[in-house]
Parts: C-alpha cells; sequence; structure tokens
C-alpha cells in the first residue's frame, strides 16, 4: 500500500484555483463555491489551511451573496441553498461567521421549506432531501433551527425511507448513498437517530462495498472514491463502520491518487478532480489515516471547528 501524497495535492488544490482559463474552470464556474468549500475543507483536513489568503476568499464569498440573503456559486449567478452551505461552510472554517448577517442568510434559508416539511433549493422549486439535510447543517452552525419547523422537517425525511433502511431524495425515491448521507446526518443534527434501522441500514451501506475495497452508491453500480465519504459517514454516524474493511478501503482511496501532480480521481487511473479530492481525503479522515485531521461525520467539516463553533465560549 502507498502513502498518501499529501504535499502533492496541496499543491494541487492551489494550482486548480489559478487555472481560471481552463477548459475544466469554465464548465464548472457556477460551482465554484462549492469547489471552494471542497478545497479548502482538504487543506484544513491536511493541515495546510494557512497556505490561502483568507482575506481574499472571504471578500469574494460575500460578493456572491444575494439581496435575498441567499449564496450563488459564484459572482453574477442565482443563489441556491448549496451554495448558501458551501458559504457557511468555508467561512466557519476561517472563523469568520461574524462577517454574515445571520438573520438574514437563516431567514434565506427558512423560507425554502415547504408546508410539507420538504425544502425547495431556490426559488424554482425543485425538491430533494439534500436540501433538508443543507437547510438542517447551514441552520445549525449558524444557531438558527428554531426558524423553522424541524418537526416537519423530520417527519418529511423518515417519509423517504424505505423498505431496505435506506432513504430516497422524495417518498418512494431509490435509495442510494448520497441521499442516505443527507438524511442520516440531518437526522443525527436534529436529535433524531432513533428513527433509523441502523442494523438494516448498516447492512445495505456494507454491501456497498466492492471487491477492491472501494464503495459504491447503489448495487451493480462501479466503486467511486467518493462514496468513500457518504457511506462511511452514514456508517460512522449508525456505529457501524466495523462492518466493512477499512484496510481495503483506505489501499482503494490511494489507489486512485495521481502521485506525481497530485489529486484524487474516482477510479485508478481516471482523471482527478477537485470533487473527489476532497472526499478521498475526507474518507481517509473518517478511516483515522495518520496525518489526516478528524472530521465531523454530521457537519462535514473538521471536528476542531465544529468544537469551536458549539463548545468555545
Amino acid at each position: 500500500m502507498g502513502e498518501l501524497a499529501a504535499d502533492k495535492h496541496v499543491k494541487y488544490i492551489l494550482a486548480v484555483e489559478k487555472r481560471k482559463d481552463s477548459f475544466e474552470s469554465a464548465v464548472l464556474e457556477h460551482l465554484r463555491m462549492n469547489g471552494a468549500y471542497w478545497g479548502l475543507t482538504t487543506l484544513d483536513l491536511l493541515g495546510k489551511r494557512d497556505v490561502v489568503d483568507s482575506n481574499e476568499i472571504i471578500e469574494w464569498i460575500l460578493k456572491c451573496q444575494h439581496e435575498s440573503g441567499g449564496f450563488a456559486g459564484n459572482i453574477g449567478h442565482d443563489p441556491h441553498i448549496l451554495y448558501t452551505l458551501s458559504a457557511i461552510q468555508v467561512l466557519a472554517l476561517f472563523d469568520k461567521l461574524n462577517v454574515l448577517d445571520v438573520d438574514k442568510v437563516s431567514t434565506y434559508i427558512a423560507g425554502l421549506q415547504n408546508e410539507d416539511g420538504s425544502f425547495s433549493g431556490d426559488i424554482w422549486g425543485e425538491v430533494d432531501t439534500r436540501f433538508s439535510y443543507i437547510a438542517i447543517c447551514g441552520l445549525s452552525i449558524l444557531k438558527c433551527l428554531d426558524k423553522i419547523n424541524v418537526e416537519r422537517a423530520v417527519n418529511y425525511i423518515i417519509s423517504c425511507r424505505n423498505v431496505d433502511g435506506g432513504f430516497g431524495c422524495t417518498p418512494g425515491g431509490e435509495s442510494h448513498a448520497g441521499q442516505i448521507f443527507c438524511c442520516v446526518a440531518a437526522l443525527a443534527i436534529t436529535g433524531a437517530l432513533h428513527y433509523v434501522d441502523k442494523d438494516l441500514l448498516g447492512w445495505w451501506l456494507c454491501e456497498r462495498q466492492v471487491k477492491s475495497g472501494g464503495l459504491n452508491g447503489r448495487p451493480e453500480k462501479l466503486p467511486d472514491v467518493c462514496y468513500s465519504w457518504w457511506v462511511l459517514s452514514s456508517l460512522t454516524m449508525i456505529d457501524r463502520v466495523h462492518w466493512i474493511s477499512k484496510e481495503k478501503l483506505i489501499k482503494f482511496i490511494l489507489n486512485c491518487q495521481d502521485t506525481e501532480n497530485g489529486g484524487i480521481s474516482d477510479r485508478p487511473d481516471d482523471a482527478v478532480d477537485i470533487f473527489h479530492t476532497y472526499f478521498g481525503v475526507a474518507g481517509l479522515s473518517l478511516l483515522e489515516y495518520p496525518g489526516v485531521k478528524p472530521i465531523d461525520p454530521a457537519y462535514a467539516l473538521p471536528v476542531d471547528v465544529i468544537d469551536r463553533i458549539f463548545f468555545s465560549k
């Protein structure tokens, strides 16, 4: 088994930020807020957050905020709950939540709750349990969960539970590891994990490990490094991580590294990207890999950041 090429990954993340004229940069321009969260959280987990100019990043984030209080994926784009959470998370990383008008941001998020307890992603009304998690996570970090009807939010998530123990994006939707993370984490944050059948769900999740050691998101799919987060964090929250082979998963993640230029791909020998680099390192954090800081499985931020938010005076 190789080792984590941490220094190469740091260089890769910094290079991605500088390449504004590449094809990838143009295609992903509207996702830049998410990219900032993925890249900066990876740097923090590797103990290298200080290599970036936090003031420059914060200034850019605030330029992405709309009158509504929500944040866009980049300057000049429309606000969405997805990018709003990433903005909150990055500001939390830098201990700069004080730059926010918390009431304005939390009112924007709370305003996206529907009558049945679900959440829309933006004014266009798409509903998904991802947005339930995002709203609950963001409002919890801002200490404004009382702005929504938590009971209805929890009941909606429970209505998306399936007979296999998993969760879908809406009631009756197929169980998927990404949606399971969103639902389990939202229930964990709201103190409602007792609604999860931990053995049944744990069985479904541990069945996602394939022969290579990697994890997939649904039965019969190929393994993908990003599920090292979605599956593993869910198993962590329901205390069933010991049902998979940690050693095999670590080996799979390390085999997806570009050890020359940095970055992690979805599968060995594929092209690397910032998304899989983050989820690979976050997965290694949950696996207690040496040299990687601990990450909170529900909030998807380093444990010391969460401790600072909730336990510092």
